[in-house]
């Protein structure tokens, strides 16, 4: 006892109290400054000219189109992505294979590609002019300057986000208990299902919030692939794009307090996803180990 009230003792006193209160008043300005102050903005801008005004600007038929457009091309890339981020960080985390290592680069590709060249190769491969452009418009396939492209650009600048949450927490948890329940006579399915899935549910929930955040806040490549056309093409961020070049700056700020309410909710579900996790973590140091029972019992 008393060794660990010494340690405890040497943590706090580590760094003198003033330069504790520095780096948190630091820490405190720049939230401040780069995130309570821009969303009180965007708030206030939004409701200058009253709450009538606020729900007009919902209320339009181009902007209920953008918000449409932005849910179900959200709807679409997360669940694709998740399929995706699943096998490829399996097959990443879990097997040894010729090309894993070109596998790993193309998971990150779209970090390193700015997004509105991601639009403008689509466009080179789909549009008009593209190398697919003239089949497509034989066969009357609109990609580009449709919602095709606008999903396809959307997949690709968010498919690394639930892959690369899952491949470093799979390569931690090793394979151990996938083996232990091949062994006790359990199906690829039944393991994954029994075994893997508990085991990275929350990295893969966190992994799918994100994804989601940014499908619904894309602007570089949707931008390029769009074409911009009102109530047809257009997601949230264009439609504030267009409204504010337009000098409609109270709907522009309406639409972007939305996208703002949509971030918010999104922090908060991801504040709930990691307490549930800690707490999990704390409850399963407690707990003697039941998967091996569990994986026999459905078997």
């Amino acid at each position: 006892m008393a060794t660990s009230n010494l340690t405890t003792k040497r943590v706090k006193t580590t760094e003198a109290a003033w330069v504790r209160w520095t780096l948190i008043g630091i820490a405190l300005l720049f939230v401040f400054l780069f995130l309570v102050l821009p969303l009180a903005a965007v708030f206030t801008e939004a409701l200058r000219k009253g709450a009538g005004a606020y729900l007009e600007a919902l209320k339009e038929p181009d902007a209920w189109a953008a918000i449409r457009l932005t849910l179900i091309t959200a709807a679409i890339a997360v669940p694709l992505n998740l399929v995706f981020g699943v096998a490829a960080a399996w097959c990443i985390a879990k097997y040894e294979f010729r090309g894993k290592a070109f596998l790993t680069t193309l998971v990150d590709l779209p970090f390193s590609v700015s997004p509105v060249v991601a639009g403008l190769i689509y466009v080179l491969v789909f549009g008009a002019q593209g190398w697919f452009g003239p089949w497509l418009a034989a066969h009357d396939i609109k990609i580009v300057f449709a919602i095709p492209g606008i999903v396809l650009a959307t997949i690709f600048v968010t498919f690394p986000f639930i892959a690369r949450e899952l491949i470093p927490l799979m390569q931690a948890q090793g394979n151990e208990e996938e083996q232990a329940a091949i062994v006790l006579g359990a199906s690829g399915w039944q393991t994954f299902w029994y075994v893997t899935l508990p085991n990275i549910k929350w990295g893969l929930i966190y992994g799918v919030i994100l994804c989601n955040a940014r499908a619904m806040g894309e602007f570089g490549a949707v931008s390029v692939v769009s074409g911009h056309i009102r109530g047809q093409t257009n997601t949230m961020p264009l439609h504030v794009e267009i409204l504010y070049n337009e000098y409609q700056s109270v709907a522009a700020f309406a639409v972007a307090s939305l996208l703002a309410l949509l971030a918010l909710v999104t922090l908060v579900i991801k504040s709930v996803v990691e307490w549930r996790h800690e707490r999990e973590m704390k409850l399963a140091a407690d707990a003697p180990p039941e998967r091996p029972l569990q994986v026999k019992e459905a078997v």
